[in-house]
């Protein structure tokens, strides 16, 4: 029995030896307990993100409520929005990684420009103000020159929000979350591939628009009245999870997800 545990545990160090060179155990922390769906019961805050394609550039985003047990009801008028330049690839996030049983489409990337589908919570989010908006619920961090999102697969820091002065700087490329013009004034935070498995995809966020015909290079963004919107609505005890699906997928996963019907 003895020789068979060494020859295991061999086997064990051999098999580690062809995972990724950044070490996931040594920077990953253990990601937030999910759901068993991809909605689940306790989450009564939804919001909605539905483009009419996969490459699509835009869409259509809605807010939802629902009290325990009864269906979703609409809170207020849909709006437009802008996602990837790419359009939307499936993600990691409640759902699970990458399309469920049953479905095709593309996988999200690092630097793909798409915007990943699926079902992801939501918050923390993040501003160049000292305060956000009236309201706002979410956890709120103001932004300032040495807060980066880390979008380099090969930091240990990778797809996680830091202040550069209080950790030990290993990326090659980070996102600055105080930029020199208006799209970070307000960032609601996706959580895509939180358990950070390098390459998958990184700075996910709903944040202001430069305009209503500029996609981004992976999130969702709009006018800044909606996200100041959103903030002031958005509440962490109602666990709000965001979905953005194609129209042909929002249809085929509804019933399956308890989504809302548009």
């Amino acid at each position: 029995m003895k020789w068979l545990l060494i020859l295991a545990l061999v086997a064990c160090s051999r098999n580690r030896e062809h995972q990724p060179a950044v070490e996931r155990s040594a920077h990953v922390e253990t990601p937030p307990k999910l759901p068993a769906t991809p909605i689940g019961p306790t989450t009564t805050q939804l919001v909605t993100a539905v483009p009419d394609e996969w490459d699509s550039t835009t869409a259509t985003m809605r807010l939802w409520h629902r009290e325990a047990g009864t269906d979703w009801q609409p809170v207020g008028a849909p709006w437009p929005v802008v996602i990837g330049a790419n359009g939307a690839a499936w993600g990691i996030g409640l759902h699970g990684n990458g399309p469920p049983a049953g479905h095709t489409g593309p996988a999200k990337l690092e630097g793909d420009q798409k915007s990943p589908a699926g079902s992801f919570l939501l918050g923390p989010s993040y501003g160049y103000a000292a305060a956000p908006p009236k309201g706002t619920k979410l956890p709120y961090t103001p932004t300032d020159d040495q807060i980066k999102c880390v979008d380099d697969p090969g930091s240990l820091h990778y797809g996680t929000i830091v202040n550069q002065l209080a950790v030990q700087p290993d990326w090659h490329s980070a996102e600055n979350l105080r930029r020199p013009d208006a799209l970070y004034t307000w960032v609601i935070d996706v959580a895509h591939n939180p358990s950070r498995v390098p390459g998958d995809g990184s700075c996910i966020f709903l944040h202001v628009w430069k305009d209503p015909h500029t996609p981004t290079v992976g999130c969702t963004a709009m006018a800044e009245p909606q996200v100041q919107s959103l903030l002031a609505e958005l509440d962490p005890a109602q666990v709000p999870v965001f979905v953005l699906l194609p129209q042909r997928e929002y249809a085929s996963l509804a019933a399956a997800w308890g989504l809302p019907t548009l």
